[in-house]
């Protein structure tokens, strides 16, 4: 088949490699180039460097409007993928291509539907999820389900961990509902169950909530990871956490509070304490929770150092 591939982010581009396998990629769009990093360069997203790699065309929009649509039109599509692009699809694109758009959404939907399914699963303590091909409309991922497979959910995995692990399994998945469409094969169910919302994460959704239950505290801290990353206070300051390790049956601390023990660093939550492995304070590098608290416990005194 003749596809256009919207995708943006690195997630997407196995799905984009395994489309491209067996289909005529006939466009990628993606969002337009974007200052990245501290020196904020001028970059392509991932999906235009692997689709420069590929030897596709590239169309870079951040809106898909008239001029977008007009030069899809052109390529006289007979699908349209989405797979993390970043923005809507509205008419009249949504029913140009001859089969419509699917799209390729980290959820088992209607669980999950929005920007971040991923992140929100982890944080609600989800122990499964996985990956859905829909049929694109109009409304939020609200499509009838072509496939979908299933995945649980690690009790130590990141949101990034997870992620990248579904966008290679999802990758083949994808490719295989593009494969049932071409032989006329594939068969769509509406979606069926209770419907939950999982829209972008904000910086205030990564800070942690050091008096909640420990087991809250670690899903939160996992779904927020690697972005938007986890952070408590230290002082006024924010205090990133990029790695804790959960404890069994370590005698509680007062929620906040530092401690080194038996050679690791806790610090205290409404219920058991968990284990700070690497951190980063405000205007500083990634380190060991143990380098930190050496300099931090001297500065601190007797007041002891605490996390809010």
């Amino acid at each position: 088949m003749r596809i256009v591939f919207a995708g943006t982010p690195a997630v997407a581009i196995p799905s984009l490699e395994a489309v491209a396998a067996r289909h005529e990629v006939v466009a990628v769009v993606t969002r337009e180039d974007a200052p990245l990093g501290r020196k904020r360069v001028i970059t392509p997203s991932p999906v235009a460097e692997a689709a420069d790699r590929l030897g596709l065309p590239v169309i870079k929009a951040n809106r898909l409007g008239d001029d977008v649509t007009e030069r899809i039109r052109a390529l006289a599509p007979d699908l349209g993928v989405v797979v993390a692009y970043g923005g809507l699809v509205r008419e009249p694109l949504l029913s140009l291509p001859r089969l419509g758009w699917v799209n390729l959404h980290f959820s088992l939907l209607p669980r999950w539907r929005g920007a971040a399914p991923v992140q929100h699963a982890v944080i609600a303590g989800d122990t499964e999820t996985g990956a859905a091909v829909f049929h694109l409309v109009p409304e939020l991922d609200a499509g009838a389900v072509y496939t979908e497979l299933r995945h649980p959910i690690g009790p130590d995995e990141t949101a990034g961990e997870l992620l990248a692990a579904l966008s290679i399994d999802g990758a083949t998945l994808l490719a295989d509902t593009a494969d049932a469409l071409a032989a006329g094969t594939a068969v769509a169910s509406p979606q069926q169950g209770e419907v939950t919302l999982a829209p972008k994460l904000t910086i205030d959704d990564a800070r942690l909530d050091l008096t909640e239950p420990a087991d809250r505290v670690y899903a939160r801290l996992r779904g927020v990871t690697p972005e938007p990353g986890a952070f408590a206070l230290f002082g006024a300051e924010r205090f990133k956490i990029h790695a804790a390790r959960r404890t069994d049956g370590d005698t509680p601390l007062e929620p906040g509070a530092v401690e080194a023990r038996n050679g690791r660093v806790l610090v205290g939550t409404g219920t058991d304490p968990l284990e700070l492995v690497t951190v980063q304070p405000a205007g500083k590098r990634a380190m060991s929770a143990a380098d930190w608290l050496r300099g931090a416990a001297q500065a601190a005194g007797d007041a002891g150092v605490v996390l809010s």
